[in-house]
């Protein structure tokens, strides 16, 4: 096996083409048994195969510097960097991370895991270049798979070209992004283009009809008309090289001989910020990857039965019917947000925006403006990226926008870059904000419904991505009440969300104990129930339990309230349990909760201690 071998970049060097292709099939066959086997990215990375072995056959990594945007289309990388070995452990704790990953190798310059951001990068690592002098190291940037539809990435565009940056950009278009057609005559003008040794006496041909006398300008203006107008017909060069950038493409990425041909041609017309455009095919490789037409298996995830997300595809569906005002928005992320379904039943009322949070964000409170009800729905850690738009332009205007936040809390293997923790601190302090907590299935439809019915400003629902609890009609709160679960006189545990669960498990193992336990589903976490704060009071213990950073999140919003409602009286002594101000690697939910604390036996544990008195409450 040929796979066996590469142990550093370098080994790659010393392949014949055939060993080429076996290799490239022996990589895919590596990412399809661990992906299959651990989750994670697959058609993204089986489209950039043959890109990656001709990226480490020209350029030196890590001496140079090698950028992947989006960070999911790495696994290539990873497996020629030495890291074959790792992928029996891929996304699991303490394992291969499925990001670039800088603590891995140094190979790894940026930890990149979400999209749209290299251009940034490579214009910030360009500057430091130029400004300490050196120029023997090239800068090259992967960007693809859908992340040229960020407004991040145009801006970085803008900036290279503008300075002139010497930055070799590899745009890799897997049909998912920019993709314009390729004629015959197309192909010739690209190996023209492509060509230093055209190029070159190019510049001198301009140079010599700009110095004739008198019709020298005019001259050399007629040759710029001229290739301009054949750009015009046969390339798409003019948004590129109208910002500065130097565009040659499109190239078959999975022809390693022209990849590496195409580069090594663009390492000699140094001088400036590179566009080289490459065509891949998503998913290559797989036939069920190639056979599907919504995303080619971007990845392994799905809206599964019984998930929160499967109980807002039917909620969404059952409001849309209802009220045909309502619009669905997203962020290229249709299928996992749970919006395909709304989409084939209500067409034209599902709108796509690409990888552009924050064009999301303002266009649904134009939507709202109009006269719509739009209903965003996206990840919890991909809003964060949009939250000044939150803020100012739909919390400020009081457009009742609906925010549906999919993957919010502890998510898991994609590790810390995709814990959706930041949520709650940040949309609480938002004016006029709604914030729900769903802590079972039938909980998401009626959060829904309620969020819809609020006209005077903006609102949102946030989720886990684990299993849904399931209940009954009489366990279902409505309005922006909480919901009392259990009544005690010792302890009041107050839980948010999906942990409902663990916190009625502790309240079992504390009750067992001897101590008389209150617990309320908050259900709302802004504004706070009042009914349930006044309840809260009258104990003198109060826990706080939430999947979201502790500080400044819901619990101790919670304190504060407590402490206001105390003033003239002794005040419950509070302790708030969430996720601790760090990032936190990938793995299970279920296990790094339990590592935080935060599983029924740590939410006792916590309660044990500080419920003991000398009277030993609790022993």
């Amino acid at each position: 096996m040929i796979l066996e071998s590469i142990t550093t970049p370098n080994d790659l060097r010393a392949l014949t083409p055939e060993q080429l292709e076996t290799l490239a099939r022996e990589m895919r066959e590596l990412i399809i048994d661990s992906v299959t086997t651990h989750g994670g990215h697959l058609g993204s990375n089986l489209g950039v195969v043959e890109l990656t072995i001709a990226i480490h056959r020209v350029f030196d990594s890590p001496r140079d510097i090698i950028l992947w945007d989006t960070g999911h289309q790495c696994y290539p990388h990873k497996i020629v960097t030495g890291r074959m070995q790792g992928f029996e452990q891929l996304r699991q704790a303490g394992g291969l991370s499925g990001y670039p990953s800088r603590a891995e190798s140094d190979h790894d310059w940026i930890e990149d895991s979400h999209a749209s951001t290299v251009l940034s990068w490579a214009y910030g690592l360009a500057t430091a270049e130029a400004t300490k002098g050196e120029s023997d190291r090239q800068i090259v940037a992967v960007i693809g798979d859908g992340a040229m539809t960020g407004g991040m990435a145009f801006e970085g565009l803008n900036n290279l070209g503008h300075a002139g940056r010497d930055v070799i950009i590899i745009l890799n278009d897997n049909g998912r992004s920019y993709a314009p057609t390729v004629s015959r005559l197309g192909e010739s003008l690209v190996k023209i283009r492509n060509n230093p040794v055209y190029m070159r006496r190019q510049a001198r041909l301009e140079k010599l009809l700009a110095d004739i006398p008198v019709v020298g300008g005019i001259a050399e203006r007629g040759l710029e008309a001229t290739k301009a107008a054949i750009r015009e017909m046969w390339e798409p060069t003019a948004f590129f090289e109208a910002l500065g950038v130097r565009y040659a493409g499109p190239f078959d990425g999975h022809d390693i001989a022209a990849l590496e041909e195409a580069l090594t041609n663009a390492i000699a017309m140094r001088g400036g910020p590179q566009v080289i455009h490459v065509m891949t095919q998503k998913g290559r490789g797989y036939g069920p990857a190639e056979n599907d037409p919504i995303k080619r298996l971007h990845d392994t995830s799905e809206s599964k039965p019984g998930s929160y997300t499967a109980a807002f595809t039917e909620a969404l569906i059952a409001e849309g019917a209802a009220r045909p005002e309502l619009v669905a928005i997203t962020a290229a992320m249709p299928d996992s947000t749970g919006l395909l379904a709304f989409s084939e039943r209500f067409p034209g009322r599902m709108l796509d925006v690409g990888i552009a949070e924050q064009h999301a964000v303002t266009a649904a409170a134009g939507m709202a403006r109009g006269g719509l009800r739009p209903v965003f729905a996206v990840y919890s850690t991909f809003l964060t990226r949009a939250f000044d738009q939150v803020n100012l332009d739909v919390g400020l205007h009081g457009e009742p926008v609906v925010f549906c936040l999919d993957r919010a809390g502890i998510t898991g293997d994609d590790g810390p870059s995709h814990h959706g923790v930041l949520d709650m601190v940040l949309l609480t302090k938002v004016p006029g904000m709604t914030v729900f907590a769903p802590s079972s299935y039938q909980e998401v439809g009626q959060m829904l419904h309620d969020a819809l019915d609020i006209t005077d400003g903006p609102s949102a629902i946030r989720w886990a991505k684990t299993e849904a609890r399931h209940v009954g009609p009489t366990e279902v709160g409505s309005g922006l009440n909480a919901r009392q679960i259990i009544s005690g006189t010792d302890l009041c545990i107050i839980s948010v969300g999906k942990m409902l669960d663990t916190a009625e498990a502790a309240a079992a193992q504390l009750t067992a104990e001897g101590l008389s336990v209150s617990l309320w589903d908050a259900r709302v976490v802004k504004p706070l129930d009042i009914n349930m704060l006044a309840a809260a009071a009258a104990h003198p213990y109060v826990i706080t339990v939430e999947d979201g950073l502790r500080e400044g999140g819901v619990g101790s919003a919670i304190a504060d309230s407590l402490a206001e409602l105390s003033i003239g009286r002794t005040a419950p002594r509070v302790r708030t349990l969430g996720v601790p101000t760090q990032y936190v690697p990938h793995g299970k939910p279920a296990a790094i909760l339990a590592e935080l604390g935060l599983d029924a036996d740590g939410i006792a544990a916590s309660a044990r201690a500080m419920c003991r008195t000398e009277r030993n409450v609790i022993a």
